[in-house]
């Protein structure tokens, strides 16, 4: 009667990584009980979580070294891994909600998020390629495009394109606080997409900044944006309810790779109660102000039956 915030089924974002090839399901090393699934496993995954209540789901593509070039160009082209995974997850279950992403690091030879000349991430010219990439997409079946790469005008070309095209349904979540952060080396992991040379901190935020953070929302919320994202999570909680406080858009948090692994491994350290410490997580996420939580918990607090849906 008297708590403030309450967690369902419904406010959970499940990300899964996906491989090439028939029955794969390999654990990622730095990520205990997370795996990297080819298509007919992923398909299995999605049934067995949608008979658990949970319907959103966040695909990140796992793409082999060859396939790799400066311009990623495989993101785009029609029969690619990412593209048959889209259209088989909407294909088999329509009431899925696909999240897909957009950026070129995945695909990238560079591992970056733009077209490196010279040392240096092009940002408008990357715009044409994540134009390519938003529109496969979106005719593959996505409902929510989510651009992670953070840089400038992103939103606002994307919705323009989507618009022109006739996805004016297929919504645009935005990693509008996206910090140069060091809890990501799990997900770069699982997918194999660090930076060949150099860092993000050029288009990724400073950890120090706040303020930023409502230039960056008013900027995607002017562009179009339909959801504002904080990642990481935790160690910005202060984030999620500052963009929560000024904006009426849905806020949505990434509690990221590196927040999973640190929790797994104190639980299995015998140094955190699993269940209490997880709950509390999510729980502190929806007080801050979040709506949306994209996180690797997501399955197993239903599965054990911590979270009813």
């Amino acid at each position: 009667m008297v708590q403030e915030s309450h967690l369902s089924a419904s406010n959970l974002i499940f990300p899964l990584f996906i491989v090439d090839g028939e029955r794969q399901k390999t654990e990622v090393s730095s990520m205990p009980g997370i795996f990297r699934y080819s298509i007919d496993n992923l398909l299995r995954e999605v049934e067995s979580c949608l008979k658990l209540g949970l319907r959103a789901f966040d695909l990140f593509p796992n793409i082999d070294d060859s396939l790799k070039d400066k311009y990623a160009s495989i993101s785009y082209k029609k029969g690619s891994l990412y593209l048959r995974a889209i259209e088989a997850v909407k294909k088999n279950f329509p009431e899925a909600c696909v999240v897909t992403d957009v950026a070129m690091d995945p695909y990238s030879a560079d591992g970056h998020d733009g077209i490196v000349e010279n040392g240096e991430i092009l940002n408008d010219e990357t715009l044409e390629i994540l134009g390519k990439m938003s529109l496969a997409h979106a005719e593959a079946g996505a409902d929510i495009i989510a651009p992670s790469d953070m840089m400038d005008g992103r939103i606002g070309y994307i919705r323009q394109l989507l618009d022109a095209h006739g996805f004016k349904h297929v919504s645009l979540m935005s990693y509008t606080a996206k910090y140069a952060s060091a809890f990501y080396g799990p997900f770069r992991d699982a997918l194999n997409s660090a930076p060949k040379a150099g860092d993000k901190k050029s288009y990724q935020m400073n950890p120090a900044n706040s303020r930023e953070a409502l230039i960056e929302a008013q900027l995607d919320m002017e562009e179009g944006a339909d959801f504002l994202m904080v990642k990481p999570g935790l160690p910005y909680l202060d984030i999620v309810k500052l963009l929560h406080d000024n904006f009426d858009l849905p806020i949505a948090v990434y509690n990221v790779s590196g927040e999973y692994a640190m929790l797994k491994a104190a639980v299995k350290n015998g140094w955190l109660d699993e269940e209490r410490a997880i709950m509390e997580t999510l729980l502190s996420f929806r007080r801050a102000g979040a709506t949306s939580i994209l996180t690797y918990h997501a399955k197993e607090v239903l599965e054990k039956e911590w979270l009813k849906a």
